[in-house]
């Protein structure tokens, strides 16, 4: 097939190649640096004499089968059957869910629950990954000469700042590299796997399922514990999802099944093979695959594939937390946007010296990816559950399976999902309770900020008057001076607050009155013919409702620029915009828990003023604050 001949999915063959090459910067960062770690850790607590070769073949298969089942059958067979729009991502799937659950009233509060509690489980994970990662790759420096081994947590967090210190530049310069990087390192990867493998092909026999049930059979309650550690190899699976609406379904595929899983195969079967020959190799067993000369470029090559993972993971939780944002979840937050023509990459402050603070936290408080790796994985199987359930949900009510298939399917993913948080859940102690506490904060604030504005919502527009009603009473020798006001408002069928405080107080209207609200629609983008609803109230006065997907930003100036084809002509330069700022105070009769009342009202004060998220020029704003009890 020709470069431009047309590809299976519709596609230009050069442009699929394109989406292919950045499947791979992207989408299996994490998951193909896992090698660096996983082995290690499975090896770790038995000894050179216990790493014999029913061990090491049933460790090797266990994970061979988890990559087959977990990620190849599940995600990439199943899971990216349901895009939202051509999104992924716990929120859009939860989205999907909610759309399909029409008829299942009650399955809607477990399905927000379970998007609250995948939400939060991201927040562990987003910020064990890089450190784990990075301090992985630097580890291999006490290969090279264990001398070396006082500048590991020094050298891992001097790249760890400057990869957080970057991000304000955005990555669409850098980006490029990122697929090219990440492909030399599959290659390589992949062969010095091969090369062991040529040497000790018996190692192949760990493709054998049977290894690995004989391997529980023998080791009984430790091979459970194993099993925690094999989980590692998996890490990262769900980004094949979240990343969808990055770069379709087809080269997400192409791009596992061409080049990510066989490099993750044959270096996972060199490992065992390299043990076989060396049991005491299980120390260090991805490094010490490759010879001596090789060793200092390996390590080079390790940290660079560590950074592209913990950069897609920053990115990707800043992709994240502004579905958040959009769909309610959270308060408000500045986004930037980095680059004039990718729409996706943004930057968020907030998100990022947050997730910095707590990633330079782990570094110092474990200062070694072995300690680390007890707190990795909860969050990430958690996740990977989650996605299991409400997947099984959509293909009973929107694929439609029958409940007997839907059942036998997810029900057989769940059970495996369950088996491997039950072992992470093993390591409790040793530190999977960090993940954990990340989550349940993150469903605290999450269940309190949802809570909370719709507490506010009934005390604000609880007894307020029509807009009907207004426009009828409204005399005719009211003063209205030249120009347009745009009052924004979350219910255009009430009289904002603000319009009724400058009323009062300026006794004046604007001859061209804009009632606004933005709404946020369950789909990732909306198209543009539907983007406005224009409707003229009569007396001036005109309600505008613009929509957007939970995947764009707000944008009010260029919302008021299309009105103009809706019969609406508003100059933004020479209209004023006013917005209602609420000061809220502690209740006597409060709507919530004391405590929930106070952290709201806390969280409230951190959200970022509307004429920011809106994008409204400051110079045109004017706010009219009112204390609202709540």
């Amino acid at each position: 097939m020709s470069s431009t001949e047309p590809s299976a999915n519709g596609k230009p063959g050069a442009q699929l190649a394109t989406l292919i090459v950045g499947a791979v910067g992207v989408v299996y960062g994490d998951i193909g640096t896992s090698p660096l770690y996983t082995l290690r850790q499975a090896f770790a607590g038995v000894g050179a004499d216990g790493v014999d070769e029913p061990f090491v073949l049933g460790v090797l298969s266990l994970v061979i089968w988890a990559l087959i089942i977990i990620v190849t059958l599940k995600y990439v067979l199943l899971v990216l059957r349901a895009d939202n729009k051509g999104e992924g991502g716990v929120l859009s799937l939860a989205v999907l869910a909610l759309r399909s659950a029409t008829h299942y009233p009650r399955s809607r509060i477990i399905i927000v629950v379970l998007s609250v509690l995948g939400l939060s489980l991201f927040g562990g994970d987003g910020l064990i990954t890089p450190a784990i990662s990075v301090l992985s790759a630097v580890e291999g420096l006490t290969v090279v000469t264990p001398a070396l081994e006082s500048w590991v947590v020094p050298v891992a967090l001097g790249i760890l700042i400057a990869l957080f210190v970057l991000q304000s530049r955005g990555t669409h310069a850098v980006g490029r590299l990122f697929g090219p990087i990440m492909g030399l390192w599959f290659v390589v990867i992949g062969g010095l796997g091969l090369v062991e493998i040529v040497a000790a092909p018996h190692v192949l026999l760990a493709i054998d399922p049977t290894y690995a049930i004989a391997f529980f059979a023998t080791h009984g309650w430790q091979g459970f514990g194993v099993l925690s550690s094999v989980l590692l190899a998996v890490t990262g699976a769900e980004a094949l999802y979240a990343d969808m609406g990055h770069f379709g379904r087809a080269p997400i595929r192409a791009a596992w099944l061409g080049l990510v899983l066989p490099g993750l195969l044959f270096n996972y079967l060199g490992q065992g093979a390299l043990v076989l020959g060396d049991p005491s190799a299980a120390s260090h067993p991805f490094f010490l695959l490759a010879p001596d000369w090789a060793l200092m470029p390996l390590v080079l090559l390790a940290t660079a594939a560590t950074v592209i993972a913990s950069q897609a993971v920053i990115s990707g939780a800043f992709s994240l937390t502004r579905q958040a944002v959009q769909l309610g979840y959270i308060p408000r937050m500045t986004v930037l946007h980095t680059s004039e023509t990718e729409a996706g990459q943004v930057y968020m402050p907030w998100v990022n010296w947050l997730m910095m603070g707590g990633v330079v936290a782990l570094v110092v408080i474990f200062r070694s990816s072995d300690a680390l790796a007890a707190a990795y994985g909860v969050s990430v199987i958690g996740a990977m559950a989650i996605d299991t359930i409400l997947v099984g949900m959509v293909a009973r009510w929107l694929w439609g399976w029958s409940r007997l298939l839907a059942v036998l399917v997810f029900g057989a993913f769940l059970l495996i999902d369950v088996c491997l948080l039950t072992a992470a859940l093993l390591k409790i102690p040793q530190g999977a309770w960090i993940p954990l506490l990340i989550a349940g904060f993150g469903c605290v604030v999450i269940g309190t900020w949802r809570r909370g504005r719709r507490a506010l919502y009934r005390r604000i527009y609880e007894g307020m008057m029509s807009t009907e009603v207004f426009l009828a009473t409204l005399r005719e020798t009211m003063v209205r001076v030249p120009g347009t006001a745009v009052f924004m408002t979350a219910n255009t069928a009430v009289v904002p607050n603000a319009l009724l405080h400058n009323l009062k107080h300026n006794k004046v209207l604007h001859e061209r009155v804009v009632l606004m609200t933005v709404q946020t629609l369950d789909v990732p983008r909306v198209p543009p013919d539907q983007r406005l609803e224009v409707e003229r109230l009569g007396k001036g006065f005109h309600s505008v409702v613009a929509r957007f997907g939970f995947m764009e930003s707000p944008n009010v100036p260029g919302v008021l620029e299309l009105c103009r084809r809706h019969g609406l002509p508003v100059d933004v330069s020479d209209a004023s915009f006013f917005l209602g700022r609420e000061s809220l105070i502690p209740s006597a009769h409060p709507d919530l828990p004391r405590w929930q009342e106070r952290l709201f009202i806390m969280l409230s004060s951190f959200a970022v003023g509307a004429t920011a998220y809106f994008r409204i020029p400051p110079g045109r704003v004017v706010e009219l604050g009112t204390q609202i009890e709540i």
